[in-house]
């Protein structure tokens, strides 16, 4: 078995590529049965997040699995194949478990050091027992990839005051526009990054806020959070009015297409108003032809890496520390997966004397006499049993915990020798 991630990121693909990969949380059972329906994948998981869209397997052959799970996303997106390999990176084994730990950690993040990652994480590891496409070994994968992003946020300061994608659009905006607290701002979706725009903006002194949103209940729930603070609610039968009214809309919801373009703000807003939009959504919520309205100016995720900049440097110290836990994180995976390699030797081993146990026992039993036999026979199948699993222990435990490759297939060569395991482990009767 070998593991791979392929994907695309904010480093590899712009966002007009992104979200066309996009999977949202409704699509991913469906995916999920595609790409474990292949010939060559066993097991599956698939990140998806605004900034990376990455799929995680388990194959018995390496490149045709990779080449099923490209032609997976090629299918899903449209995106002939020879337009999308561009925009592709393929990480194989070791390679693949750091990525996945880097990314938990928030080290491969827009924003270094960024906490939403590790629940996105998290999430992905859910949903993927949940619908049947992680197994074993990515089961243990993504426990230890958590683990490690646990670990970087508790033994380092990475996260101390990490912006987030909200925060840095907040910043952007102050950026254009100086002193938010003039202005009327306008945040469509009530999420958790909609939660967060509402928290950096009162920081950096925006009091004229309103929520628009499909739920009025949650959009309430959210403003209420906030209780200090004067918070307009409202329905998204009201988004036309709330935008005409305002100076600044943020917008981050599910939708998977466009809720705003050039026609609509053409037919709201008066002919000189000026109109800041940032859009933090993938799949993109505003339509690129309004930034051919004159007075209409729109930015995205990705034009919040100019701001981000400014806070990396900082953090790169604290990256390099990160990398340290990071690496130990992967050696207690690679010793893990490394002692997979002694299960087929282990369960032949077990079979063989346990057959042998059965066998001697039937005839002692039948020696003793069937009264006897009827009377004791829990206690001598106890015994034997106890026998058997004392005998056994040492060499299972030593076996699994030998990290020198050569020594621990030189010690399984050995065991197969004396036992004459061979057969039954390359006849498939243990596997």
């Amino acid at each position: 078995m070998n593991i791979a991630v392929v994907g695309l990121s904010h480093k590899t693909a712009p966002v007009e590529v992104r979200e066309k990969l996009s999977i949202p949380e409704t699509q991913i059972e469906n995916a999920i049965t595609q790409l474990c329906g292949g010939t060559y994948t066993q097991e599956v998981g698939i990140l998806s997040t605004c900034n990376r869209l990455e799929i995680y397997v388990v194959t018995n052959e390496m490149q045709p699995g990779i080449r099923e799970v490209i032609q997976f996303l090629s299918d899903s997106s449209k995106i002939p194949l020879n337009l999308l390999r561009p925009h592709l990176f393929m990480l194989l084994h070791e390679d693949s478990i750091m990525h996945l730990m880097r990314v938990a950690a928030g080290l491969d993040s827009l924003v270094l050091g960024e906490g939403q990652i590790l629940a996105q994480v998290k999430q992905t590891h859910k949903l993927g027992q949940q619908y049947k496409g992680i197994g074993r070994i990515l089961n243990r994968l993504f426990k230890q990839a958590v683990t490690a992003g646990k670990r970087v946020r508790t033994e380092t300061s990475i996260g101390t005051g990490a912006v987030s994608i909200s925060s840095a659009a907040v910043e952007l905006a102050q950026m254009k526009l100086e002193d938010l607290s003039n202005y009327r701002v306008a945040i469509v979706g009530a999420g958790k990054m909609s939660k967060l725009l509402v928290q950096h903006l009162l920081a950096k002194g925006a009091t004229n806020i309103s929520i628009i949103n499909r739920s009025i209940g949650r959009a309430q729930d959210l403003a209420n959070s906030f209780k200090d603070a004067d918070i307009n609610v409202d329905s998204m039968s009201e988004m036309d009015r709330i935008i005409a009214n305002s100076d600044l809309v943020f917008t981050s919801t599910g939708a998977t297409q466009p809720i705003l373009d050039k026609a609509k703000l053409e037919a709201i807003l008066d002919l000189n108003q000026p109109l800041m939009l940032v859009d933090i959504s993938v799949p993109r919520n505003i339509a690129t032809d309004v930034n051919e309205l004159p007075n209409v100016r729109c930015f995205n995720v990705d034009d919040l890496k100019a701001v981000v900049a400014q806070n990396q440097e900082s953090r790169r110290q604290m990256a390099m520390e990160a990398e340290v836990l990071l690496e130990e994180e992967v050696e207690a995976f690679d010793v893990w997966w490394r002692s997979l390699e002694t299960v087929p030797t282990i369960n032949s081993l077990r079979q063989k004397i346990e057959t042998i146990r059965e066998q001697e026992l039937e005839k002692a039993l039948s020696r003793l006499g069937s009264e006897f036999a009827e009377k004791h026979q829990e206690v001598i199948e106890a015994l034997t049993r106890g026998i058997v699993n004392k005998i056994l222990h040492d060499p299972m435990v030593q076996l699994r915990a030998q990290q020198d490759i050569e020594a621990r297939r030189h010690a399984m060569q050995t065991l197969q020798l004396l036992f004459n395991l061979e057969q039954e482990i390359s006849s498939g009767k243990v596997v």
